[in-house]
C-alpha cells in the first residue's frame, strides 16, 4: 500500500510494525516517501515484546500530528492481529483492548473509517480479536461480555472460553521508553515539514435582520449617494428628469398634459432627432418613435 502511494501527496500512509530480522523487512524510519509524496508515507519501526502503554504512548501522538496536518477525509486502517499475545508468528505482548484502543482513538476524530483484516496466526485468538473491534466500530464493546457464548466452535476457545486474553508476563519488552521518545521526535519532526492543512477563515457575523435599526443602518452603509430611492408616492421638483433612456423632461411633459411616452413620441419622434442623442450616447433605438413623424399612440 505504502509502495502505490509512495510518490503521491494525495495519502498519507503510517504504519506501527515490527522491524529487522521479520518478514518483509521493509518499514525503515527513513522510508518517508519522495518527491511530491515526500513524508507523506510514516513507518515507525519497533522490536519485540511491545505492550499496551508503550504501543498508546507512540501511536496517540504520531496519529494527532496526522490528522491535524494532513487532515484525512477518510482513514483505512489494516488491523492485524498477529500483534495480539500468543500469536505463533507475532513477537508483541498486546491485549485486545490495547489493540482495539488504536480504532477507539481514530474515531474520535469524526472522519470516516473503513476496517480491515490483516496478519494473525492463531486463528481463534484472530477471531476474538475481530469480533471485538466489530464491536468497537458499532460503538457496543462495553455490551460484550468475556464470556464467549456456545456455540459450534465452542471448544476451540478452551479451556477458558474467555474473549479477552492476558498479555504474558514473562515477554520482555525490547521498545525502551529512550528508544521510544527518540523514533517519536523523529516522525513528529518530519510531519511538521508538513504544510499544514488550512483551517476555516474567520467569518463576520451575519446582521440581525429581525432588528429594525439594524436594517436601516446597513442600507445606510450601502447606499449610494449619487442614486435616490425609489418612492411613486416621494415629492418631486418640476425639472426632474425620468430615470430612462429617453431622458425626458418631466416639466415639459406635464406642461403638455401628457405622460413619457406621449412626450416621448411628439419630441423624438422624426428620425432626426435621435442623430444628437445617438452620437453622443450610442445607445440603440427602441420601436416607439422609430417608424417617422407620425405621432405614435403612447
Amino acid at each position: 500500500v505504502e509502495e502505490a502511494f509512495y510518490l503521491s501527496d494525495r495519502v498519507m500512509t503510517a504504519s506501527f510494525h515490527k522491524y529487522g530480522d521479520f518478514f518483509p523487512g521493509s518499514g525503515a524510519y527513513t522510508d518517508i516517501g519522495a518527491k511530491k509524496g515526500k513524508y507523506y508515507a510514516v513507518n515507525f519501526p519497533l522490536k519485540d515484546g511491545l505492550d499496551d502503554a508503550s504501543f498508546e504512548s507512540i501511536f496517540k501522538p504520531v496519529i494527532e500530528k496526522i490528522m491535524s496536518h494532513f487532515q484525512p477525509a477518510a482513514v483505512v486502517m489494516c488491523c492485524g492481529a498477529d500483534s495480539i499475545t500468543g500469536d505463533r508468528l507475532g513477537v508483541w505482548n498486546l491485549s485486545l483492548k490495547g489493540h482495539g484502543s488504536a480504532i477507539e482513538y481514530v474515531k474520535s476524530f469524526g472522519v470516516p473509517v473503513v476496517l480491515l483484516g490483516g496478519g494473525g496466526y492463531t486463528p481463534r485468538n484472530v477471531a476474538r480479536c475481530w469480533a471485538y473491534e466489530t464491536a468497537i466500530a458499532l460503538g457496543d464493546q462495553e455490551e460484550l461480555e468475556d464470556d464467549i457464548p456456545w456455540n459450534q466452535y465452542h471448544n476451540y476457545f478452551g479451556p477458558n472460553h474467555k474473549l479477552h486474553l492476558t498479555p504474558d508476563p514473562s515477554m520482555r519488552n525490547m521498545n525502551t521508553k529512550a528508544y521510544l521518545e527518540k523514533y517519536t521526535n523523529i516522525i513528529l519532526e518530519n510531519l511538521s515539514k508538513l504544510d499544514a492543512a488550512p483551517g476555516a477563515p474567520f467569518q463576520d457575523r451575519p446582521a440581525d435582520f429581525c432588528d429594525p435599526e439594524e436594517r436601516r443602518k446597513i442600507a445606510a452603509e450601502n447606499s449610494n449617494p449619487d442614486e435616490r430611492e425609489a418612492d411613486e408616492h416621494k415629492a418631486q421638483h418640476s425639472a426632474e428628469f425620468y430615470d430612462d433612456d429617453k431622458d425626458v423632461d418631466k416639466g415639459a411633459a406635464l406642461q403638455r398634459g401628457s405622460g413619457p411616452a406621449e412626450e416621448s413620441a411628439e419630441g423624438h419622434g422624426d428620425r432626426g432627432s435621435y442623430a444628437k442623442g445617438t452620437e453622443c450616447g450610442g445607445f440603440l433605438l427602441g420601436e416607439e418613435g422609430a417608424g417617422g413623424t407620425d405621432k405614435q399612440d403612447p
